[in-house]
């Protein structure tokens, strides 16, 4: 029987640093029995509530948490589930495919599957996770344990006040649809050896995807055991396998001492990646593209961009950085903002919300979706000198709600709005989220 086990993250945590340790002292080192560690009770029950904290929407079977819980019930969910895998009969559903809008026009695919589907690969990533940790560059911040975008942002800031001024904003060109199978494989199988693991990867690599139309019908446009190549954004699994290919780059790059040779600072964030130059870029861009050919991956060279960062700005990770001169001093320091497509996304999503369509929704509803929408923007980009920015958001946020409640409140003049939703009303009577205007140094030595 499957038990409940209120110590099932720390026991799982325990586990993960005796894998970590092991595969540190050991570089070198297999592992070939990993398979059973999958399906532990509190590996399983780990799993389970990490899928369900970040929600995402059901897969195409249309199972949700809440029809699991409703119906057999979480233990008996899990403990079918545990059968299935001891008993090796456990099979991957088809993928979900839907396109989510980018700010450009574009749309970026995402691949969605069953909860079942997602349990298993987070019990397989918290599993194999602490291995490659364990051999993982420090120049990899993407989709890492205890680290983050603004980690990035302080190597990035480091380089560049080191004088590594001159940029390489480099864009892999589809890089999640062209990474190769096989060499994949042969990178995990270079630390794991367990067959089993080893075919559940493969199953979700070659796992079917399908996209559903507006009449319902069904159509499958990728995977299948002929498929040779990619991973579908969206799995628990396809961030950690990302990481574990581009690494080759990184320790190919670490082992040539290119930071020291060329001086040629290299700082990636999942395929996205920069390098900051302080003696020209020619000769590290010669190399990254060398060292991607062998990968067999491709830049995408419209969208990959030389730039001085005295001169003008370069994005990264929804971020504007650029070396500006401090008036007093006359010194260049790394100034950093969210740049100017982050400032229209997050402006486009707070009109959306206040919009005159949105009058006969509760306005308590409306302000909670603003504060989420709010709260995550201005908490990723209190970063340098983000407040100036966040400032400008609050006061948007604040006339755009401000302007629904005139609309809605049937206020014509605009001056008397002021007045009757006063900035106390939208926040001490509304509970309207108030973003720190603060600078981030202030908060950071605080």
């Amino acid at each position: 029987m499957l038990k409940t086990s209120y110590s099932s993250k720390e026991r799982v945590s325990a586990l993960q640093r005796k894998l970590y340790q092991k595969a540190k002292q050991q570089p070198e080192f297999r592992f070939y029995a990993l398979y059973d560690k999958i399906y532990r009770n509190d590996v399983l029950q780990r799993a389970y509530d990490l899928v369900k904290q970040n929600k995402g929407s059901p897969g195409l079977d249309g199972i949700t948490f809440g029809i699991i819980e409703q119906g057999k019930g979480k233990q008996i969910y899990l403990l079918e589930l545990q059968e299935k895998l001891k008993a090796n009969t456990y099979q991957a559903s088809p993928i979900k495919r839907v396109d989510i809008p980018k700010g450009n026009g574009e749309t970026r695919p995402l691949g969605i599957p069953c909860i079942e589907d997602r349990i298993v690969q987070m019990a397989v990533k918290l599993i194999i996770e602490p291995i490659f940790e364990a051999g993982f560059s420090d120049s990899s911040y993407g989709f890492r344990p205890k680290r983050s975008a603004h980690q990035a942002m302080d190597a990035i800031t480091d380089a560049l006040q080191k004088g590594h001024t001159q940029v390489i904003d480099a864009d892999l060109s589809k890089y999640f649809d062209t990474i190769a199978h096989e060499n994949l494989m042969k990178t995990v199988a270079a630390r794991i050896v367990d067959k089993r693991i080893l075919a559940l990867l493969n199953q979700w690599l070659k796992a079917i995807v399908i996209k559903v139309d507006k009449d319902g019908k069904r159509t499958v446009i990728a995977g299948g055991k002929k498929s040779y190549k990619g991973t579908p954004q969206g799995g628990v699994i396809s961030p950690l396998l990302a990481n574990i290919y581009l690494n080759i780059l990184d320790r190919i790059w670490d082992k040539h001492r290119l930071a020291q040779k060329y001086k040629a600072k290299l700082v990636r964030y999942a395929d996205d990646l920069v390098i900051l130059c302080a003696n020209g870029t020619d000769t590290s861009l010669t190399f990254l593209k060398k060292i991607l050919n062998k990968l067999e991956l491709k830049l995408n060279e419209d969208k990959t961009e030389i730039k001085d960062s005295r001169v003008e700005g370069f994005n990264f990770l929804g971020f504007q950085i650029s070396m500006v001169k401090n008036a007093r001093s006359g010194r260049h320091f790394p100034l950093i903002e969210p740049s100017p497509k982050s400032m229209k996304a997050i402006k486009q999503e707070i009109k959306l919300y206040t919009r005159r369509k949105m009058n006969p929704v509760p306005i308590n509803d409306i302000v909670k979706n603003l504060n989420a929408t709010v709260r995550g923007w201005s908490n990723y980009f209190h970063y340098g000198y983000g407040h100036r920015r966040i400032k400008q958001v609050k006061y948007y946020m604040e006339e755009s709600l401000r302007s629904h409640l005139r609309y809605r409140h049937k206020v014509k003049n605009r001056g008397a709005s002021y007045h009757r939703f006063s900035r106390k009303y939208l926040y001490d009577f509304l509970g309207l989220y108030k973003p720190s205007v603060m600078p981030f140094w202030k908060v950071r030595n605080a």
